[in-house]
């Protein structure tokens, strides 16, 4: 006598495909369902790459500057979008001690993005994200660096606004030191944490609705 397992489908049940024997109707149904939605998500993959060609053409550019030694610290892209983080390098500052003035070194920097930077921003928004260290300030113009750090990104926000970029697509947020890349024990370390991080979102703002023409 065969062993029955119970809640388990008898072998002889129609329901099951026999070795030798064509499967049942609901499993070839099945199978296709599976191949359609495999070919849907590879043509959505595809069509993701093909939009961001641009963002992926300025990856390699920002790449080969930091390769050759002109900007210093990293870029990354997800499907949220394209993230490039400045590191302060050496005894250069990006903006003066205490305050939100960007340096001539800094311009130099922004300099060589710029054109790169522009040209995203025809169909992308950039978020400037400002970044402290863990010292505490207070002076009079700041009293945390939480304010520091959002009037560093503004600045340079105001910055790439003077050179042409388009208002609507610029934005500034500033973390102060809430989110460090590193542990505050060392001035190297400090450094790192003193960044701009620019976000160009894969996704742009929504742009609000014409407004309907005044009637008669």
């Amino acid at each position: 006598m065969p062993l029955r397992v119970r809640n388990l489908i008898p072998e002889d049940d129609p329901r099951v495909a026999q070795i030798g024997r064509p499967a049942p109707p609901w499993l070839v149904n099945y199978a296709d369902l599976m191949t359609e939605l495999v070919c849907f998500f590879i043509i959505l993959y595809a069509l993701s790459a093909a939009l961001n060609k641009d963002m992926q053409k300025a990856q390699q550019a920002i790449r080969q500057l930091m390769k050759e030694g002109q900007l210093q610290g990293q870029v990354m892209m997800d499907k949220e979008g394209m993230r490039i983080t400045l590191e302060e390098q050496g005894q250069f500052a990006f903006f003066e001690s205490g305050r939100a003035d960007i340096t001539g070194d800094m311009k130099q920097k922004l300099d060589k993005l710029a054109g790169t930077l522009k040209t995203l921003s025809r169909k992308n928004d950039i978020i400037v994200e400002g970044h402290t260290d863990n010292v505490p300030i207070a002076n009079k113009q700041f009293t945390t660096n939480w304010e520091l750090s959002t009037a560093r990104a503004t600045s340079v926000v105001r910055y790439f606004l003077e050179a042409g970029f388009s208002p609507k697509r610029m934005s500034a947020i500033g973390y102060g030191e809430y989110h460090p890349v590193a542990a505050n024990d060392t001035e190297e370390n400090r450094r790192r944490n003193r960044r701009v991080v620019f976000f160009i979102r894969s996704t742009p703002y929504p742009e609000a609705p014409a407004a309907a023409p005044p009637g008669p």
